[in-house]
């Protein structure tokens, strides 16, 4: 791999060591700043929908095209922020953006906690995609600038490990709400104090700006190249192939006749595998390259997908839970770094669009699934659709592997 050109307003991280220190008194905070932020926005704003939902889908008699498209109209509202973060209107005020997304985000999922209408529901949860999408842009724009100024790489391994940490954080303190006795409610209320205190945690401890070495500019627009528009074509496909298992992966376990507490335990093992899942891959990205590397970790997820379904309790969904975990974060991450390399003079726009791509596979993995189950009367023929996806991601960049 070779080192990423300097960029002062630069959003991705140039590679290095796996899970090296972060040296320096001053990176330290600014690192776990963004992996508090992640573990809000992506681990309480986004996924925990995933291991509350089959509670959800009983409490208020929904089927699995109503928790599809509830689940759609997030990645929806995700698509939507993404596009809206690359236009130039975020420049030099990124801290006072993020910070106010990750305070809507509590907001939205204290109204999770008091709200029964499908309508109503589906309208949250779309505003909750578009704060988890300033969050994710934002953010990571001031952490990786800094990490990339400072030169310290680890930083991109604790800020992306957020998610992990916050979809393990978040099954734990699940599976403690049922065990004592709460219903789903109470834990959309719980996760809107932890999102609070997320919050509170971040305000302390995240840089004012972006690492720049002259004033906020205006980036110019995306170089689109073969290997740029493959690439980008591969995510988005990429983004179809894991929601589905990232979504459903808790109502699969139920539907196979899973207890509450296997439920959570599966999910918590999904973040346990996600939260190293960056660092863990570094040292073979430095060694082969980032897209071999995201095409491996494509093949892997498909794998799980597969496995998920096709194996019985409780062998499927752990095996699905881990090597989903094991993959997602570091395809997310590495592909976004990937498009950083094809378009360095453009890292914003590189990230909201390729963000973009990844939100419309979201978009339409849980819709299809849930018609697929809804059709079929289990979630295996939704699956292995997915599974073909991620296949399909590692075929459209066989030709460029050594871009």
């Amino acid at each position: 791999m070779t080192s990423v050109p300097d960029s002062p307003a630069s959003i991705s991280p140039t590679p290095g060591p796996a899970g090296g220190p972060i040296a320096g008194p001053s990176m330290l905070p600014t690192a776990i700043a963004g992996a508090i932020a992640m573990a809000v926005a992506m681990g309480l704003g986004r996924f925990f929908y995933t291991p509350v939902l089959p509670a959800m889908m009983a409490g208020l008699n929904f089927g699995p095209s109503e928790a599809g498209w509830i689940a759609a109209w997030n990645y929806a509202g995700y698509l939507a922020g993404a596009v809206l973060a690359g236009y130039g209107w975020g420049e030099g005020i990124e801290r006072k953006v993020a910070l106010a997304a990750l305070l809507v985000t509590a907001a939205l999922l204290l109204a999770m906690g008091v709200s029964s209408d499908f309508v109503l529901i589906s309208a949250i949860r779309f505003l909750a995609g578009v704060a988890s999408a300033f969050v994710m842009v934002f953010t990571s724009s001031i952490v990786l600038s800094h990490g990339l100024a400072s030169g310290r790489a680890s930083v991109q391994s604790t800020h992306f490990g957020g998610v992990g940490s916050g979809i393990f954080l978040s099954a734990l303190m699940f599976g403690l709400v049922m065990t004592a006795g709460g219903g789903w409610r109470t834990a959309w209320i719980v996760a809107a104090m932890l999102a609070l205190a997320g919050l509170v945690a971040v305000g302390r401890l995240l840089p004012g700006d972006v690492a720049r070495t002259g004033p906020p500019r205006k980036e110019p627009p995306i170089v689109w190249t073969r290997a740029m528009a493959a690439l980008t074509l591969a995510y988005g496909i990429f983004g179809f192939g894991y929601i589905v298992t990232a979504t459903f992966l808790v109502a699969i376990v139920r539907q196979s006749g899973g207890s509450s507490m296997f439920e959570a335990g599966v999910w918590l093992i999904t973040g346990l595998s996600a939260a190293p899942s960056v660092a863990l891959w570094a040292g073979l990205s430095r060694r082969i390259g980032l897209i071999p590397v995201f095409m491996i970790g494509c093949f892997i997820e498909a794998l799980g997908v597969a496995a998920s379904v096709l194996l019985p309790l409780p062998w499927g969904p752990v095996i699905g839970g881990i090597l989903l975990g094991g993959t997602f974060v570091m395809a997310t991450a590495y592909g976004l770094q990937a498009g950083r390399r094809f378009a360095p003079q453009s890292p914003r726009r590189v990230l909201a669009m390729m963000t973009a791509a990844f939100g419309t596979g979201q978009i339409l993995g849980p819709v299809v699934a849930g018609y697929l189950t809804e059709w079929s009367g289990s979630f295996t023929l939704a699956s292995l659709a997915a599974a073909a996806g991620l296949l399909t991601s590692v075929l459209i960049l066989l030709p460029f592997r050594r871009a």
